[in-house]
């Protein structure tokens, strides 16, 4: 391995995936970690390289809607500097990086137009490190098609459940807390480099402690560490626990600066087929797009067919009361202790709310594009405001629960 080079481009296709693997490298006792990646040429042709600090297996392929190339590899800790990847070059648009799942790492390099992996390969670059080096080439759309990885399996898609529980597992009503994001997803970026997906898990973990301090409640979480959870895993664990609450928990941030100082505050959104405005279509279409940011393929959305069949079995339910209800008490409870948007309740189609047996809403903390909000969303008094007011609102509601049951 070390001090010569070790040429791969007689890599083995499988279903149209290309996959290499350093020859040289030992069986790994831990972690690989990516030290550094640059990107280098133009609109014609270009290269992206990454150093890691010994060998690993890589698997690329590509995927369309939108054209992106994705870089799979396993337990690989990124150390790259904290800006890595928002600008691009070239036919690189920019890319992310981090956990797809557990011992997975992923790399979602998003590109300008079609592309072809021209040539992909491991180099020797001494000391046992090796250097991942990916050359892209311009190609037409036609030849592109769905993507090299069109025929993979939905990966990280949940088979639907056909059969709903109807008997609850626990004496204790189950929260499900959602920290939005997480991992190769890292969700909305503040002015002071903070990422949404760490700001909603401090929250979540805080709002867990808070919860089951009280022992009245056993508390899930769908995340706990930096990982990404696809959406519909997340209703699958919300399902799987029998959840009588579901709440998802994220933060905004708006890109046009003209808006950014003067938008701030708390909104929570409960599930709808038509969205209560413009401003909450493009939240739920945004958030809806996690799938695709975390470099799953784009599937046909036969869930967005089914929003009325499923707000039909809603209603049978009373979910969508009890959802109502819910959103209800929380602004109430959120509005005596921290800021709100100037319309703190809205609905729109969220995939994460559609469940048809679970009272949820989706609760956007604040706006990280905002340095007042920021500052607050990463203040530690601040946070316990918020899971103080949340908590109060949960109890609250089942409370109410519990009178009606009466």
């Amino acid at each position: 391995m070390a001090g010569s080079k070790k040429d791969f481009n007689s890599v083995i296709r499988v279903a149209m995936i290309l996959c290499l693997a350093f020859a040289g490298a030992t069986p790994l006792s831990a972690s690989a970690v990516a030290t550094d990646a640059v990107i280098s040429g133009d609109k014609s042709r270009t290269s992206f390289t990454m150093m890691l600090s010994q060998g690993v297996t890589v698997e690329l392929f590509t995927l369309a809607n939108p054209y992106r190339v994705i870089i799979d590899m396993p337990d690989v800790a990124f150390q790259l500097p904290k800006a890595a990847g928002r600008t691009g070059k070239g036919l690189i648009k920019a890319y992310r990086y981090g956990l797809f799942a557990a011992r997975k790492a992923r790399v979602v390099i998003d590109t300008v137009l079609p592309v072809g992996i021209e040539k992909a390969e491991l180099l020797a670059a001494g000391k046992g490190a090796v250097r991942l080096e990916v050359s892209l080439k311009s190609i037409d759309s036609v030849a592109f098609g769905a993507g090299t990885g069109a025929n993979k399996s939905a990966e990280g898609r949940s088979k639907r459940v056909s059969k709903l529980k109807t008997k609850r597992g626990a004496s204790r009503p189950v929260v499900v807390i959602d920290p939005g994001h997480g991992g190769v997803d890292p969700g909305a970026l503040g002015k002071s480099n903070v990422y949404e997906k760490d700001v909603v898990l401090a929250v979540a973990k805080l709002l867990r402690g808070k919860l089951e301090k009280s022992k009245a409640y056993t508390v899930k979480m769908t995340r706990t560490g930096d990982v990404f959870v696809p959406l519909d895993k997340r209703l699958e664990f919300s399902e799987e626990n029998n959840a009588d609450l579901f709440i998802s928990l994220h933060a905004d941030s708006i890109a046009d600066r003209r808006y950014a100082s003067r938008v701030r505050g708390a909104t929570v959104y409960t599930l709808s087929a038509k969205a209560s405005d413009e401003t909450a279509r493009q939240m739920a279409e945004k958030e809806n797009n996690a799938d695709a940011i975390a470099g799953l393929r784009r599937m046909d959305d036969e869930d967005d067919g089914d929003v009325r069949d499923i707000l039909i079995d809603l209603v049978k339910r009373e979910t969508a009361n009890f959802s109502a209800d819910f959103s209800n008490a929380l602004v109430g409870r959120l509005r005596e202790r921290v800021r709100l948007s100037s319309k703190p309740q809205r609905s729109a189609a969220f995939k994460v709310l559609k469940q048809t047996r679970t009272p949820s809403v989706l609760v956007e903390l604040g706006y990280l594009s905002n340095s007042e909000d920021e500052k607050s969303l990463t203040s530690a008094s601040w946070r316990t405001k918020v899971t103080k007011s949340i908590a109060k609102a949960v109890d609250a509601y089942f409370d109410r629960r519990t009178v009606l049951a009466r």
